[in-house]
């Protein structure tokens, strides 16, 4: 559970019923082009002549990068049209497709409405990816492409089996994002210990200024700094256990002092007013404004909030302050993991081409291009040599090796999306955080909503190996 992993994007909400519909039937690959012929330079044998049609969640990183790749496709395969779709809105526009048996070829699904990965594995409807990771590097023939990437991005792919279904291209940094400018303002640097946060948001307030803002109208957004949290004060397994839906995980008192901490917050008044109805552009808005300190979120924020953020802001991530001196993990423990969520779906007409794009953005040169246009690391291992990395992404890097071993990595939101989003964070989280629900209260809710989830026969399981 400890490991390096690697970066997630926007998350989703799709109700199960919906999703299932999504991605229903074991069928599909009769409609797929021939392959074309395997050689040094097409491993996965390409078919050259194949059109190619790739979906992208034009979201927090954009599609630019996504285009520049498949220009870079076009070069090598000049006789293969590539259509380029962006959205907002994958499972809306993708699910038609699914159930017509004609899927694009490869898919960012990412985003507020993605498809349930959790659903889509279940229901056999993804190509296994092991063939990308088993052929050569785009750089270095002599390495495969699952060596060259990130510890911990290929098992997050991989739910029960040794199939691969998802390639996390993106490697995201989560914790409490700040402005060191900001900070400094107050005379205050980032505080280590929650007694030193709870100080720095009431001198805030003394200047007219919340200790923390979050997107409100998301509020699976606070698991980005609440789970590792509670990893630090009560150990990984604790994290694990809620993982695996097992019985009463959520009422361990690693997860009672997490939400106690964060409760109090509200109590104190460090909250900015208005928080709870608003989204992630308008808290991300609002923090750049100067209006609060704090703000629970993934690297992506950088180049997400770049329009109104100051040039002399700072922009830096800090990893969940101490609670106490019994916490079982040092301070620096944090939450990196994949994300922007690739998939070949299993009807694809091209997946080859589907995948040799995949193989083509782990390289250097695309790699690189997305590093510098969107202040993101991808799973690539290294990449950023020779690059000046923008003041959060620079951050990130400061971070992450100060953690060192202590990086958690959440499986709760890869394996089940609806748990995690609809239920805990806006039925339980999001409640508590606005003060309708007590602690205690937001504890027996969600952990009725785990178990519900556990017996619940429809939903596939899923556990750590």
């Amino acid at each position: 559970m400890i490991k390096r992993a690697a970066a997630i994007g926007l998350i989703a909400v799709p109700t199960m019923s919906v999703l299932s519909a999504c991605a229903s039937g074991d069928s599909g690959g009769g409609n797929q082009v021939d392959k074309g012929e395997k050689s040094t330079k097409n491993p996965l044998a390409v078919n050259e002549g194949a059109a190619l049609d790739v979906v992208i969640f034009d979201g927090g990183f954009g599609q630019q990068y996504a285009k520049d790749a498949e220009a870079e496709y076009r070069k090598a395969f000049p006789k293969a049209q590539v259509k380029h779709s962006a959205t907002q809105e994958i499972q809306t526009q993708l699910q038609p497709r699914f159930n017509g048996g004609t899927p694009p070829d490869l898919i960012d699904n990412s985003g507020a409405k993605q498809m349930d990965m959790g659903t889509l594995v279940a229901k056999k409807q993804l190509t296994d990816l092991n063939a990308l990771l088993d052929a050569p590097s785009y750089d270095d023939p002599s390495k495969k492409v699952r060596d060259t990437l990130r510890p911990g991005v290929v098992e997050m792919g991989q739910f029960d089996s040794d199939e691969t279904w998802v390639l996390y291209y993106a490697y995201t940094v989560y914790g409490v994002w700040y402005s060191k400018t900001n900070l400094a303002k107050l005379d205050a640097q980032y505080p280590e210990t929650w007694d030193d946060m709870l100080k720095v948001c009431e001198a805030a307030k003394k200047k007219g200024i919340a200790g923390w803002t979050y997107a409100g109208k998301y509020p699976y957004y606070l698991p980005f700094s609440l789970y590792p949290f509670i990893a630090k004060i009560g150990g990984v397994e604790v994290l694990r256990r809620i993982d695996n839906l097992e019985p009463n995980a959520w009422k361990d008192p690693a997860v009672k002092a997490a939400f106690d901490a964060y409760y109090e917050l509200y109590k104190k008044g460090y909250i900015l007013q208005g928080t709870p109805g608003l989204t992630h552009i308008e808290s991300q808005t609002a923090w750049n404004e100067g209006k609060a300190l704090f703000l629970p979120n993934g690297s992506w924020v950088e180049n997400e909030s770049k329009k109104t953020t100051p040039a002399d802001f700072q922009m830096s991530v800090g990893a969940p302050s101490s609670l106490d001196k019994n916490d079982k993990l040092p301070f620096g423990t944090l939450w990196a993991s994949g994300g922007e969520p690739f998939i070949v779906p299993k009807n694809a007409r091209n997946p080859q081409g589907g995948m040799e794009l995949l193989r083509l953005m782990l390289g250097r040169k695309s790699s690189q291009n997305f590093i510098k246009s969107v202040s993101s690391l991808t799973s690539l291992n290294g990449g950023t040599e020779g690059l000046t990395l923008p003041p959060g992404l620079a951050s990130s890097q400061e971070v992450l090796t100060k953690a060192g071993k202590n990086v958690v990595n959440p499986r709760l939101g890869d394996w089940y999306v609806a748990l995690q989003k609809e239920k805990i964070g806006v039925g339980a989280l999001g409640e508590m955080m606005a003060g309708r629900l007590t602690p205690d209260e937001a504890i027996t809710k969600i952990q009725r909503f785990a178990d519900e989830t556990a017996k619940d026969d429809s939903v596939k399981k899923y556990k750590h190996k």
